[in-house]
């Protein structure tokens, strides 16, 4: 976990090695500046000689404007060096979360990934930075005020020797207190952010259904949890204070006891006593600061899991070394394919799947919920590894194939639509980034979208909304498959892209793919039998399994499902659909 969280360092190394030699810098010049202020005391005031007052006061000068830079360098170079790693820690996330298949994707929730990529990375941003200042700092400085007080006078050195071991323990068994419930406040995060994003995402959802003040008391609840947690923490480490600064108080006053009876003793100077009691104070500030230090550590460490368990995940689907980077056709095989999404599972999702289909068919797929129909599509650009068997593409396996040059071919309209922030044209050339304003118009005339698109006031340069919140849902269908069509695919695949467009508008995008991409594999998931009547072949897909395959006039005499839901949608006999009848 460390390793994984240091790697990410990279440019930043040299201001991580920088900062803690100058916090170290810092620590020497603010232990001699009580050397000096014993010298002034003993050898200038109480004797008279204003040559030793100047000489030393100019020497504490220097020496203080010396700390301060060094106290500079180590705030500049923590901050380059914390934000810097940072940085680098989003990236690398973000950059492996692009990487990964869709059973990757599984693992993590988004509000999950969404903390890891704020909140966890901030804590682990604040405990590097105080690592490198404090961590240094404190530890030096405590040792060095340490060793100069026993140079100055060991009997009453000792005294803060017993302070120091003392408080330790007690800040030991606060700490492993605290830990557990910093620990459980992570998990409590995702839960807040989780409810954020469904009620930002889904507002004009909450405002139709009059919910707000439930969403007001599930953000409350998730809120409160952190709170409470919180709390819980913080409860175990407000003892640490007072009993700090009490212990400090007893050190001084022991000190100015027993250092006092030492100078009327003439065993001790009043300039040594001075010096004892500033590194009193030196040493128990630090050990407060090495507790908060322990504090830091241990927030950050639960995110340092959290973290790398992102940057660790390796990819499921990944390229072969010789990995094949052209596509013959749009031809698709599937040879005794089975599948499932957890591979511990008794039941796979498909079962023994066998599908010859020639390139430039339009293949029709319908079924009940549930019966697979997605899962089947999913497979041929390679979203998802089969579990056995094997899918072909033009003759060759999905995974013998670069992935880029696989779903440059094999182009998807996911059954959720989703449009970017940005222009009309911005999200079209999702499909291809370098596609004229005339290439896109072209598809969106295919996908019947310039029919909205010409009476929108700014047409193709309006601005969409963010998860095309401001287009109706058919809209946003036609969009976009205008979008995959861009691609030029050899295979398009339109995983229930239609369902929210009329049955006029349906038929026209199924006329202009007839005629302007005859070429073209097109497999069209659907519920309305008349979405699929005019295709080549139909497959009927029944409990993850190939229930019927063939032309809609062969089905309606070989396939008792499909004949069945035909003749209810088309009002012939009975009420029955998919899910009924499956």
């Amino acid at each position: 976990m460390v390793k994984t969280i240091l790697k990410e360092l990279k440019e930043f190394k040299l201001p991580s090695i920088l900062t803690p030699l100058c916090m170290v810098g810092e620590v020497i010049c603010e232990m001699i500046i009580p050397i000096l202020m014993a010298r002034i005391v003993d050898l200038g005031i109480n004797k008279g000689d204003m040559a030793v007052i100047v000489q030393n006061g100019l020497l504490m000068l220097g020496i203080a404007i010396l700390g301060l830079l060094a106290g500079l360098g180590g705030a500049y170079f923590g901050s380059k060096a914390s934000t810097g790693l940072a940085r680098n820690l989003r990236k690398a996330m973000f950059d492996n979360i692009q990487t990964f298949s869709f059973s990757n994707i599984d693992k993590f929730s988004t509000s999950g990934l969404v903390t890891r990529l704020t909140t966890d990375v901030t804590n682990i941003q604040n405990a590097y930075m105080m690592i490198l200042r404090m961590a240094m700092r404190a530890p030096s400085s405590l040792i060095i005020a340490m060793i100069a007080a026993f140079i100055i006078n060991a009997r009453l050195a000792s005294i803060y020797l017993v302070a120091v071991i003392i408080l330790f323990m007690f800040m030991m068994y606060i700490m492993n207190k605290a830990t557990k419930f910093f620990k459980q406040v992570f998990e409590k995060y995702d839960a807040l952010n989780e409810s954020v994003q469904e009620n930002v995402s889904a507002i004009r959802v909450v405002k139709a259904y009059v919910r707000e003040d439930y969403e007001n008391d599930k953000f409350k609840k998730a809120a409160l949890n952190i709170y409470n947690m919180f709390v819980k923490a913080e409860m175990n480490l407000v003892y640490i204070s007072p009993i700090m600064s009490g212990t400090i108080y007893i050190c001084i006053l022991l000190i100015s006891y027993l250092g006092a009876k030492m100078i009327v003793q003439n065993t001790l100077t009043t300039g040594n006593l001075m010096g004892l009691l500033t590194y009193c104070m030196t040493i128990l500030m630090n050990l407060m600061m090495l507790g908060m230090i322990f504090v830091m550590i241990t927030m950050a460490s639960a995110s340092a899991k959290r973290i790398a368990e992102v940057i660790e995940e390796k990819a499921d689907i990944t390229n072969k070394e010789d990995a094949i980077t052209k596509v013959p056709d749009g031809s698709i095989s599937f040879d005794h394919v089975s599948f499932a999404y957890n591979k511990t599972s008794e039941e796979p999702v498909l079962k023994d799947i066998n599908l010859d289909i020639h390139a430039g068919e339009t293949i029709g797929i319908i079924g009940g919920t549930g019966s697979a129909k997605s899962s089947l599509v999913n497979l041929i650009s390679r979203l998802y590894d089969v579990t056995e068997g094997s899918v072909k593409v033009g003759g060759i396996d999905v995974r013998d194939y670069d992935l880029e040059t696989l779903r440059d071919q094999v182009s998807v309209v996911l059954q959720k639509n989703v449009l970017f922030s940005g222009t009309i044209l911005d999200n079209l050339r999702w499909g291809n980034k370098d596609a004229t304003e005339e290439e896109c118009k072209k598809a969106c005339q295919m996908a019947c979208a310039d029919e909205f698109i010409d009476r929108m006031p700014l047409g193709y340069t309006t601005e969409i909304e963010q998860g095309g919140a401001n287009v109706s849902g058919g809209q946003r269908q036609r969009l976009c498959i205008a979008r995959a069509l861009l691609k030029k695919p050899k295979i398009l695949i339109l995983d229930d892209s239609t369902s929210a467009v009329d049955t006029a508008t349906d038929a026209k995008i199924r006329k202009a793919f007839a005629e302007e991409i005859p070429g073209t594999t097109k497999l069209i998931i659907a519920q309305r039998i008349s979405s699929v009547q005019g295709c080549d072949r139909i497959i009927v897909m029944d409990d993850g399994q190939v229930n019927g395959f063939g032309s809609h006039d062969e089905l309606l005499k070989t396939n008792d499902i499909y004949r069945e839901v035909y003749e209810s949608q088309t009002g012939v006999s009975g009420d029955a659909d998919f899910d009924s009848v499956g």
